[in-house]
């Protein structure tokens, strides 16, 4: 497992070297452009930035915490998470590696639930936090400030409903109060471990939920984290099998799908010491098709494992035990499929954008070469020719160079009608329309009687103008976008450059993000939903963590119309500079040949030397970008190898 992950991070570092010396060697060239910087920085961040996460996602007491002790942790000798009886992981809880923090674990107060800010609203400013260091060298104390996830308080009902930790209108919420008339509830609201682990260190990161009717109360979970995770690990009880909740959080928050991993756990509760070994496998795989035909999946796609006693023979090198434990085939099953899958997205993402570079690149070496060409040409003619006919040939070149200056006003034209355009783009995109749509159903919220079934309207009309601003945003850069290509046919045909089309922007994807969270919200607050309950502390809560989700999709489209509106002009602008500095060598060329100051075989012999080293930065231009491609289509494997 380790070695995978090893793998993974030799061939992302692969890929970057490669890019990185592509990098250097196409600015020491002088061949890149704004939006050839802004396509190689975002590569190499993504290189840089790449994270794999995998969630853990069941009802209390199925094991989830002894299930991530024995797949990633068993190699301390001890449990790294708390695993008991009973509820232990009371707030989701990521397990992960940031440099910049030291080894600690950060906790979010329960209080702030009581505010309209998402836990990812929170991420960004530490005075929210409560943090409590790790002593790694002290294993008993460091598994003492891990309970701090199963720590809860006792508080009155009107605060639990301030939180939107307590439903009145479920039957059973008499059973959760105490003789006091208070009710339990976590301490935290959602816990950051920052732990030096091996694999954490390499960019994984681990997600343990609470109980699932957490997953309801606590809207990050439902629309953020376990949506994004690239693996989700749905756990259910050998002897149990799937409840009714059960089946309503897969087929509500999960499903079947790339990522998608049920596991039956605690089997060696099903282990009968009064029956055979052939016995016992039998009852476990007829249980093991029961749970696959209620969730609607292949046998194959559960996995029966005992966590705690993989555990137990990972720490004590009982390899029996391990081996009976069939932990063994939940992790191929899931290393074989997250790794390979991450991979192939970050392949494909990365194919994109080096084929953009290269063909900019490639184009303004092209330019280069043909510009050198036609001075080499126009030279030669000049070979027996009387300084009559040079001096004929220097006015023409004068009045191309006119013709050109006269062509760079009509570009002040296009910018100025480019910054008409882009001011006009931001009326529907900035973030001010957002927070004025959010602002008004709050205000829907706070005037409804019966926030339930009053909600409804002003929800679906903050999702149908979230989508409607995307879609005119669209438009609108679908407009700009013409405008530039029209002006970069122009200057192409009229003067003989050598431009491709400029790169494109659309929003799609953040129209696809705001459909995703509509859907979810759906699936949670329907209309049956929401005309039998009266959860509002709950219906608000999961408004607030729309509205972060909604505005953090907006500030990405946002920063990627900001970049794109810096570097669509740029290779334009490379291509005009370089044009008018062709054009003042070329006529400069031939007043010095006029003048006799200059030999017309000695520049002739200079522009074919030119010519000959532009043809080998064209090679070299190809080569490296051909290491970059092999460096992304070899395996993890074979990375691994060339690093070593």
């Amino acid at each position: 497992m380790v070695q995978d992950f090893e793998q993974y991070s030799a061939w992302r570092q692969d890929v970057a070297m490669a890019l990185e010396k592509y990098q250097m060697w196409v600015n020491a060239a002088e061949l890149t452009d704004a939006a050839t910087e802004q396509r190689i920085a975002r590569a190499l961040a993504r290189l840089a930035d790449d994270r794999l996460s995998v969630a853990f996602v069941a009802e209390f007491s199925r094991g989830k915490s002894e299930l991530i002790n024995a797949i990633f942790f068993a190699d301390y000798g001890q449990r790294i998470l708390p695993s008991a009886a009973g509820r232990t992981t009371m707030c989701p809880t990521e397990l992960m590696y940031d440099p910049a923090f030291p080894p600690c674990i950060r906790l979010l107060p329960i209080e702030t639930r009581a505010s309209n800010l998402s836990t990812s609203d929170y991420r960004d400013d530490p005075a929210a936090w409560t943090v409590l260091p790790l002593s790694l060298d002290a294993g008993e104390e460091m598994h003492e400030t891990f309970k701090q996830v199963s720590m809860t308080k006792h508080v009155k009902v009107e605060e639990a409903k301030r939180y939107g930790l307590f439903d009145e209108t479920d039957p059973d919420v008499a059973a959760t109060l105490d003789d006091n008339g208070m009710i339990e509830i976590s301490l935290w609201r959602h816990a950051i471990i920052n732990f030096p682990h091996p694999l954490l260190k390499q960019g994984l990161v681990i997600l343990d939920t609470p109980g699932l009717n957490a997953i309801g109360t606590e809207p990050e979970l439902t629309l953020n984290l376990i949506p994004n995770a690239h693996a989700v690990l749905f756990i259910l009880a050998a002897e149990t099998g799937v409840t009714k909740s059960d089946i309503e959080v897969w087929r509500t928050h999960i499903g079947a799908g790339a990522g998608r991993i049920v596991v039956m756990n605690k089997i060696d509760a099903m282990w009968d010491e009064l029956k055979t070994e052939e016995e016992n496998d039998a009852e476990i795989e007829r249980q093991q098709t029961t749970v696959a035909h209620m969730l609607a999946l292949e046998p194959r796609q559960v996995f029966p494992v005992s966590a705690q006693k993989a555990l137990v023979g990972k720490i004590n090198g009982d390899m029996a035990l391990l081996e009976k434990s069939r932990l063994g085939a939940l992790e191929a099953a899931l290393f074989n499929e997250l790794i390979p899958a991450k991979q192939d997205i970050i392949r494909k993402q990365l194919s994109d954008d080096l084929n953009a570079v290269v063909g900019t690149q490639q184009a303004t070496i092209g330019a280069r070469i043909r510009d050198i060409v036609e001075q080499l040409q126009e030279l030669k003619s000049l070979r027996g020719k009387n300084q009559g006919v040079i001096a004929h040939m220097m006015r023409r070149v004068e009045v191309e160079k006119k013709e050109f200056d006269g062509s760079l006003f009509k570009l002040q034209g296009t910018r100025a009608v480019f910054a008409r355009l882009s001011t006009e783009l931001y009326t529907t995109l900035g973030m001010d329309i957002v927070h004025k749509e959010i602002a008004a159903v709050r205000e829907a919220m706070a005037a409804s009687r019966f926030v339930t079934t009053g909600i409804r309207g002003p929800v679906k009309h903050f999702f149908d103008q979230a989508r409607g601003n995307l879609d005119i945003s669209n438009r609108k850069i679908a407009e700009i976008s013409e405008m530039m290509e029209m002006m970069y046919r122009k200057f192409a045909a009229e003067h003989g450059l050598s431009l491709a089309v400029p790169m494109t922007l659309s929003l799609d994807k953040y129209r696809k993000e705001i459909d995703a969270i509509e859907e979810v919200y759906v699936k949670q607050f329907g209309t049956t939903t929401l005309l039998i309950t009266s959860r509002d502390a709950v219906i608000e809560r999961f408004f607030d963590s729309i509205a972060s989700r909604v505005r953090r999709s907006y500030r990405a489209a946002n920063a990627d119309v900001e970049a794109w509106l810096k570097v669509i002009m740029s290779p334009l602008e490379a291509q005009i500079r370089q044009h008018k500095d062709q054009l003042k060598h070329r006529l400069a060329s031939i007043q010095r040949i006029h003048d006799a100051t200059d030999s017309l075989e000695t520049k002739i012999e200079s522009f074919e030397a030119s010519q000959f080293a532009l043809e080998k930065v064209k090679g070299r231009l190809t080569d490296l970008a051909g290491n970059v491609d092999t460096a992304m289509q070899r395996s993890t494997a074979q990375a691994f190898e060339a690093a070593a």
